[in-house]
């Protein structure tokens, strides 16, 4: 299973923590992916979209 949001396709990013003696380490820092029903269909979405989802349903009702 991919760590990638289905819908706009963004996945982890590569960051450098520096400790006090300003040493660069790499690490992964991922999205927050939230698996949820869309249309039938389960799919990973990072919760960027979901806010953007439930605003335009929202805009679309009202």
């Amino acid at each position: 299973m991919s760590k990638k949001c289905d819908i706009c396709g963004r996945g982890a990013i590569i960051v450098i923590s520096r400790s006090h003696s300003m040493i660069a380490t790499k690490k992964k820092k991922y999205l927050n992916l939230q698996t949820k029903k869309i249309n039938g269909k389960r799919m990973k979405v990072c919760t960027a979209c979901l806010k953007t989802m439930i605003k335009k349903k929202e805009k679309a009702t009202a």
